[in-house]
């Protein structure tokens, strides 16, 4: 994180168009920590950062947080119905899809794996499909958080919703924290972003 917060030293770091971060989890006690949740675990890591402080608000069916020229925001909706605060949001603010980047986990990538793109499948993920259906489009930019594939025997809804491995939770912060940095650089520059993060 070095690199990363000496970039913060020179103040917030804000692109000229505003961007809306959403972060995918599902509320409450028993699915928090989760590997569903990773979104809201990016999250957490990305509000200790200097410039991303300050209290949220509620509004949107979720919590947001608006600093500079971005804005945060973690749909209290349970997964499936991600798509509505996103919807919401984006069109209080007037902030385009191609500028909304939605932090969710993906069993399509390795674990630790953090990958950005704009548009592509929903690999089966309910809360993209969500956010799809109410924007009417699949030109939204996605930052791709690996948590693997479950093993044979597992149903993908159980591991999903199923907590990080002893083994991988020593790894998560490094994840997190790059996720998070991620993140942000895409808030300033999400062209150069989505090219080198594919």
């Amino acid at each position: 994180m070095s690199t990363f917060l000496a970039y913060f030293t020179r103040g917030p770091y804000y692109g000229d168009m505003p961007k809306l971060i959403v972060f995918l989890g599902n509320p409450g006690i028993q699915y928090r920590n989760t590997r569903h949740n990773a979104g809201w675990l990016v999250c957490d890591h990305m509000t200790r950062i200097p410039g991303f402080g300050g209290s949220w608000q509620e509004k949107f069916h979720g919590r947001f947080l608006k600093s500079g020229n971005a804005v945060l925001l973690k749909p209290m909706t349970y997964m499936n119905e991600s798509g509505l605060p996103v919807r919401e949001a984006s069109a209080f603010f007037g902030i385009k899809p191609e500028d909304i980047l939605v932090v969710h986990d993906d069993i399509e990538l390795g674990f630790g794996q953090v990958r950005c793109r704009l548009g592509g499948g929903m690999g089966g993920h309910n809360g993209l499909r969500s956010v799809r259906q109410h924007l009417g489009t699949e030109k939204f930019g996605r930052l791709r958080i690996g948590v693997g594939r479950p093993p044979a025997v597992m149903q993908v809804a159980d591991y999903v919703l199923g907590r990080f491995s002893e083994i991988e939770e020593k790894q998560l912060e490094s994840i997190l924290d790059n996720a998070a940095e991620t993140a942000v650089q895409y808030i300033s520059d999400s062209i150069r972003i989505l090219r080198e993060n594919i």
